[in-house]
């Protein structure tokens, strides 16, 4: 990336992984950070993550449980949540609506370990 500046317009996001009942956009990435919009259908939940960095999930709309290492926390929209990205992690949405937030997380390892 060799812009100072990025601006990303709705719907223009970099990439995009789907599994099911889960949406990863990735909106940004830099050497340095990288900004992922994740949706996860009713019930849907992420499997466990542990990789290096740091990450801040920011709740858009729904409710949800997300659970690092051996604690869980009960996030609505507006809350946010910051962890040591070293420890295990995973987002659970247990509603029966869609849960959309934002993970920034750095370095940018994410996107690459949903692969």
């Amino acid at each position: 990336m060799k812009e100072d500046v990025l601006l990303i317009k709705k719907g223009e996001q970099q990439s995009e992984v789907k599994r099911p009942g889960k949406l990863y956009r990735l909106l940004i990435k830099s050497p340095h950070i990288e900004a992922i919009i994740a949706e996860l259908d009713s019930h849907a939940e992420s499997r466990w993550f542990q990789h290096d960095g740091e990450e801040m999930h920011f709740i858009l709309q729904g409710h949800m449980e997300y659970t690092v290492g051996e604690k869980s926390y009960k996030l609505s929209e507006g809350d946010a949540l910051w962890h040591s990205s070293s420890l295990k992690h995973r987002a659970r949405n247990l509603g029966n609506e869609k849960v959309v937030y934002m993970t920034v997380g750095t370095p940018p390892t994410f996107m690459w370990s949903t692969l």
